[in-house]
């Protein structure tokens, strides 16, 4: 019997666009240097390392591509996979949309991921592909919420804002990225669905606006975003000790 699996083939798209600007100014995030390299060669890395992946389409802002493909050109990378730079748009939707224009067409399975992840575990990308390829339309990797959260009534910056409620913290999940999904469900998404408000920085959402399921998987503690200057000393720690104990 066949395997349907081997018939298979996944991509990640990676967009990498914006500029960032939480983290002050300077080059754009996905350029800023982690461990003396810059994050979005840690997050190609971190795609490729899954065997399942034999595409990285990297999404460049839209007067970078050549830069970019020349950042990439400089950076040991798995040779097993292979790699396209594209010029972005000027939202991520349009930036994801553009990539997943540019893929091949016996790519099946898409993972979208976000540059701003570096340190996302294989064992995470691998899990989403997997769930992918057992059926489900668009998977997420998710972490249970620590933190009790409050529902407010938005007011103007700093002033108090009244709670309206307090949602069940146990029915909560922080999403995270490598999200992965079926081709044909991801583009139907981009096609037919409107990002706006939270949609417009999660493809799932505009999944979960088509009727189709999403379902979550585990994700894992460093898949974190490096939004903040804290987020680039903590992911810093984290890539010092896995050189220190795998030789990373």
């Amino acid at each position: 019997m066949t395997d349907p699996a081997s018939h298979r083939r996944t991509a990640a798209v990676i967009p990498a666009a914006g500029r960032g600007v939480r983290l002050g100014p300077g080059a754009p995030k996905a350029l800023r240097a982690l461990g003396g390299t810059p994050m979005l060669i840690h997050a190609v890395r971190a795609m490729a390392a899954s065997r399942a992946v034999s595409l990285v389409v990297v999404v460049a802002p839209p007067d970078g591509a050549p830069q970019v493909k020349i950042l990439l050109d400089e950076h040991a990378l798995p040779e097993r996979t292979d790699y396209l730079v594209v010029p972005g748009g000027e939202t991520r939707q349009e930036s994801v949309r553009l990539g997943v224009d540019a893929l091949p067409e016996d790519i099946t399975d898409v993972l979208v991921h976000d540059a701003a992840r570096p340190l996302v575990p294989v064992e995470t990308v691998d899990a989403v592909i997997e769930a992918v390829r057992d059926g489900a339309p668009a998977v997420v990797p998710a972490l249970p919420v620590a933190d009790t959260v409050k529902q407010v009534e938005p007011r103007g910056k700093g002033e108090p804002e009244p709670v309206v409620a307090t949602p069940e913290r146990a029915l909560l999940r922080a999403v995270q990225t490598p999200q992965g999904f079926d081709r044909e469900t991801l583009e139907r998404a981009h096609r037919t669905v409107t990002a706006v408000g939270e949609g417009a920085t999660d493809c799932a959402g505009m999944v979960e606006r088509l009727g189709a399921p999403v379902v979550v998987v585990p994700g894992h503690e460093e898949a974190f975003k490096v939004t903040r200057p804290l987020d680039l000393v903590l992911a810093e720690a984290v890539l010092a000790r896995r050189r220190a104990n795998d030789g990373f």
